[in-house]
């Protein structure tokens, strides 16, 4: 499928700085789940939502982010993904 077309779904968790991204990884890897997280860090209007963000096609999200979740594997988290907007951690997810 041309990737234009292809549709991704995500949820990611937003922080200010590094340090703050590497404390949610650290989290994550601890067990804690990535919804509830988002919920309590995450600095993006989709933290009551556990970070879910709507399904977005290429062109419509900051291009380091759409680089990023176009090289995961659904179910995968990334490291920090860093843009405009701050440090993203982003977990990719099944249309």
């Amino acid at each position: 499928m041309n990737d234009s077309r292809r549709k991704y779904k995500c949820r990611h968790i937003l922080v200010e700085d590094l340090e703050d991204a590497e404390y949610v990884l650290e989290k994550l890897s601890e067990g804690e789940e990535f919804f509830n997280l988002a919920k309590d860090l995450s600095e993006c209007d989709s933290a009551k939502n556990g970070g879910l963000l709507p399904s977005f096609r290429s062109g419509q999200m900051a291009a380091e982010f759409e680089r990023a979740v176009h090289n995961m594997e659904i179910g995968e988290t990334s490291k920090p993904i860093k843009t405009e907007y701050g440090y993203h951690i982003i977990q990719r997810l099944e249309i």
